[in-house]
């Protein structure tokens, strides 16, 4: 659960941003909670990849309702090679405990969101459009960080590649990859990182959604968690190799820098399943 309301300036040149005080949703983060980007090391760039899971409903206008979402930030080193598999991250994680806190999950991805454009020189996600629109439709009321995040993606191609405030790796990877897919997983494979994705093993994300909101079982929540986290991390590495800022041969397996990030923080970590990867 949140604690108290706090107060955290992501940087000398960065004001503030405030969440209000919250006993519900579960949050699990390096960074003591929401809408609390690290400070940006000197020298360096902070990159923030945002992922967004839902319920889908195309039978009914704007039925999608999220339920999961994650931030990870990442501090890269403006000079020299980056070697992405000794690039630490760390990450906030938000999962609703039942379907009456969707604004509750809205309301703190905007606040993350906020703290993403006041305090990361870049923020990124993998069919972000479609992420932030349906943070925007299932609000109650318009989300304002969350629509200047809309804004910024739709304004992103007015710029350079490597200098836009936001890169959508499913739009903006095009010109490295030699597939036709564009599904995050077969980008990710063309380009040889590795993002086994056991968690999906003989079932499904919305099965596993089902079964925690109807059974409580943690594992459940825990597996799409981890499988958030790792498009929010994928999404990232994808985007350093799209603006020429990181490159590797052979494969990244991207679940050892996933469990090095995480650091053991979910017990689906620690399971036979997941520790085969590793």
């Amino acid at each position: 659960m949140i604690g108290p309301a706090v107060s955290h300036a992501a940087g000398p040149t960065h004001a503030p941003v405030t969440i209000q005080e919250s006993t519900r949703v579960i949050v699990t983060s390096t960074l003591g909670g929401p809408a609390r980007p690290p400070r940006r090391p000197q020298g360096s760039r902070l990159l923030a990849s945002v992922d967004v899971e839902w319920t889908k409903n195309y039978r009914v206008k704007n039925g999608n309702r999220p339920f999961c979402y994650s931030a990870v930030y990442l501090a890269v080193p403006t000079h020299g090679p980056v070697d992405v598999t000794e690039l630490p991250f760390r990450y906030t994680s938000v999962y609703v405990e039942n379907t009456d806190e969707t604004e509750e999950l809205i309301r703190l991805a905007d606040a993350e969101l906020r703290a993403c454009l006041d305090a990361a020189d870049q923020i990124i996600g993998h069919q972000l459009s479609s992420d932030l629109a349906v943070l925007a439709n299932a609000a109650a009321a318009p989300p304002e960080a969350i629509e200047t995040a809309r804004h910024a993606w739709r304004a992103r191609r007015d710029a350079e590649l490597a200098t836009r405030r936001v890169v959508d790796t499913r739009y903006d990877a095009g010109h490295i990859l030699g597939c036709a897919s564009r599904r995050l997983v077969d980008v990710c494979t063309d380009l040889g990182l590795d993002v086994t994705q056991p968690e999906l093993r003989g079932t499904s994300m919305t099965a596993l959604h089902r079964t925690w909101l109807e059974t409580g079982r943690t594992e459940a929540r825990e597996r799409i968690s981890v499988l958030n986290l790792r498009h929010s991390l994928s999404a990232a590495l994808v985007a350093l190799r799209a603006t020429g800022r990181a490159d590797w041969t052979g494969t990244v397996n991207v679940n050892r820098i996933l469990a090095a990030g995480l650091d053991g923080d979910f017990g689906w970590l620690r399971s036979p399943t997941f520790a085969a990867l590793l």
